[in-house]
């Protein structure tokens, strides 16, 4: 049996609460235990290395002060710990932008060349990949989609070898409602094959990326605008691109951030797509194009805080096992309360979070089976197991990016006869659990980062800090 060497990245709901990880020995008997049987023979699914991606919403273009701040040196440093990944510009408010070569006037609430040039100048600098979206709301008199704004933006990007990929429109779901536009998922399709066709016959862009359809999450069961897309256009696109969030940011309660059958709606919808999209194109990869906890810009006090950790890790965790491709949240700076890095660029709970997921989890997602002894931890203790991330987990790496929050001690890596998993456990409960994973798992290295907040009790929930140990 090759030794397991187990990284633990464990979210804690109090700082006081126990998790502990013991042999299959069992002698606790008022305690609730949950026993796991692990598959390390194989993997479940295989990630994008960016799997976890960011995103800027396209109405902040406008805005002169943000844009000059993606040129500061600190936003930058903090954007390319997350890489590699994706920045996706876009959102409801690039289907209402026209791109205006030599125009220069901030006020006209348009992208102009300055602020193309400071949006790829920040992605190029910070390591990110940029993924531009396009105004899908510009119609001819037939309803197709007028591109020559577009090819305009695309021939200026050309020109300054800006290296990029393009989506084309946000939500068309809600086009009727935003903009008295009715467009059906057949004639969208239409719209990304004479897209591809334009990027096709650039010699610039011929091999870039293009995704797709950006679609809101299905509702009542209804996905008509996806499914008459991957009619006509499902060979367009290199991933197919959807959008989740759990609940409103208007009404929710931190209840619901805590509420395992509010995180399990992720895989009702995601199973929903995933079907739709096997049946059209069974190759074809599915992403999260923009999701976060709550929509409408986030739940003030409650998106921004500790406790949305619990929905984020349990997204990327879940999401992953599922078998989506890409998740890019929403937003990385500005815009609602849901960003990872706030106005003074000081960075959030998330954000910490998303920096220990990309040093810590590889691509490969493993199988891991619960079984707690009390039922009504069934679903309150999550856990996911993963390939540990061998190119990016060194040691002395994480220690700099979190020293002023955790006490490190310094180990050996596993050598190549090794492996390494990570462990991904989240408690949802009020009191301790304990995790029983197998012996040759227990008797292995273990390096454990529990996330607290750093206050006690309930308060906690809602802090903007957090501690690694």
């Amino acid at each position: 049996m090759k030794l397991v060497f187990v990284i633990v990245l464990a979210l804690a709901l109090y700082p006081s609460e126990e998790l502990e990880f013991i042999e299959q020995r069992l002698h606790f008997n008022n305690s609730a235990i949950v026993l796991t049987k692990v598959d390390l023979s194989r993997a479940l699914r295989r990630v994008d290395p960016r799997f976890l991606s960011v995103t800027i919403d396209a109405s902040l273009a406008s805005d002169e002060k943000f844009m000059n701040l993606l040129g500061s040196s600190k936003i930058r440093a903090l954007a390319r710990a997350l890489t590699p990944a994706f920045l996706r510009f876009g959102g409801t408010r690039q289907d209402f932008m026209v791109f205006t070569p030599q125009e220069y006037n901030w006020q006209s609430k348009v992208p102009s060349e300055a602020t193309v040039d400071q949006l790829y100048s920040f992605t190029n600098c910070s390591g990110l990949e940029l993924i531009f979206g396009l105004n899908a709301l510009l119609r001819t008199a037939d309803n197709r989609w007028n591109s020559s704004n577009a090819e305009a933006l695309m021939q200026y990007c050309a020109s300054r070898q800006y290296k990029m990929s393009w989506e084309l429109g946000n939500e068309p779901n809600s086009y009727e409602k935003k903009a008295g536009v009715r467009v059906d998922g057949f004639q969208l399709g239409e719209d990304f094959v004479h897209l591809r066709k334009i990027m096709t016959e650039s010699r610039f862009y011929q091999n870039s990326g293009l995704y797709g359809p950006d679609v809101g999450q299905p509702r009542d069961h209804r996905i008509d605008i996806l499914e008459g897309f991957l009619q006509s256009g499902s060979e367009a696109v290199d991933a197919c691109t959807w959008h989740h969030y759990y609940v409103n940011g208007r009404d929710t309660s931190l209840e619901d951030f805590l509420d395992p059958e509010v995180l399990d709606t992720l895989a009702l919808k995601t199973n929903e797509v995933l079907e739709k999209v096997k049946q059209a194109s069974p190759q074809k990869r599915v992403w999260l194009g923009e999701t976060s906890s709550a929509y409408g810009g986030g739940a003030l006090g409650l998106s921004d805080t500790f406790v949305a950790g619990f929905m984020w890790l349990d997204k990327l965790s879940l999401g992953a096992k599922l078998g989506l491709d890409v998740i890019m949240r929403q937003v990385f700076i500005g815009s609602g309360s849901y960003h990872l890095v706030d106005d003074n660029l000081d960075p959030l709970p998330d954000y910490w979070l998303s920096v220990l997921y990309k040093r810590l989890v590889g691509q490969e997602v493993l199988s891991l089976k619960a079984f707690p002894n009390f039922k009504k931890f069934h679903k309150r203790v999550r856990l996911y197991l993963h390939c540990t991330n061998k190119k990016r987990y060194v040691p002395l790496a994480v220690f700099m990016i979190i020293k002023w929050y955790t006490i490190f001690t310094p180990f050996q890596l596993p050598s190549s006869k090794n492996g390494a998993v990570t462990l991904i456990a989240m408690n949802l409960n009020h009191k301790a659990a304990r995790v029983s994973v197998p012996a040759y798992m227990a008797s292995s290295t273990v390096v454990a980062f529990v996330l607290e907040s750093d206050q006690s009790g309930e308060e906690g929930l809602y802090s903007r800090c957090q501690c690694i140990s």
